[in-house]
């Protein structure tokens, strides 16, 4: 197994509801129309400006990124694409990778569309790749998605102290997470469980 190089596209991913399929420049005219730019303030390589020029770069540049297989997550039903998420830095020598780089516009925040795609990421991960472990890191100051990454199954490992210095200045404390291949038949069975639970899209949207 090797990390897939930079030109590589990631491949679909289907679920019952929900497509992972690969990020493209085309997509991110429609990501910038339902993403705003609060989802992006405290990310370390987050756009130079909320404009339109600069989100597309900011899109294409994770696109071609190195060692990453960037996803655009669209509705089967509608087809319309409602947000991003990656795969990275695959340490094939250590069978290991880490999921991340996620964005979901607001109205389908708290639906079924992150536990769908979390899963088939895993199961990608897991199954397909032969992954021992899949990591996940956030900023110490993004409660929300601690809470998400709990909810999924996801184990806390701690607090690299001082981690990142962010471009505004901001000393970032990142908290990392993990899932191991012992733990994925369990996340798996508790994800699917959930999934089954939650409502159709049309009423996810409207709570």
């Amino acid at each position: 197994m090797r990390p897939p190089p930079h030109h590589e596209p990631a491949p679909v991913l289907e679920g019952a509801r929900l497509a992972l399929v690969p990020l493209q420049p085309e997509h991110a005219d429609e990501l910038f129309t339902v993403l705003d730019p609060d989802m992006f303030a405290i990310l370390a390589g987050r756009p130079a400006a909320w404009t339109r020029e600069a989100f597309v770069e900011f899109i294409a540049r994770a696109c071609t990124a190195p060692n990453r297989m960037a996803f655009a997550m669209r509705l089967r039903a509608t087809g319309a694409i409602v947000g991003s998420t990656s795969m990275f830095d695959f340490r094939p020598e250590h069978r290991g990778v880490e999921i991340g780089y996620t964005w979901i516009a607001r109205p389908w925040q708290g639906t079924f569309v992150n536990p769908e795609a979390k899963l088939l990421l895993l199961r990608h991960a897991f199954t397909t790749l032969g992954m021992l472990r899949v990591q996940f890191q956030t900023d110490l100051r993004n409660v929300q998605s601690q809470r998400a990454l709990v909810k999924l199954g996801c184990v806390r490992e701690g607090v690299l102290r001082k981690h990142k210095v962010l471009p505004d200045g901001h000393v970032r404390d990142t908290v990392l997470f993990s899932i191991t291949d012992d733990e994925w038949p369990a996340v798996e069975a508790r994800l699917m469980a959930r999934l089954a639970d939650t409502p159709d899209p049309g009423r996810d949207v409207c709570g």
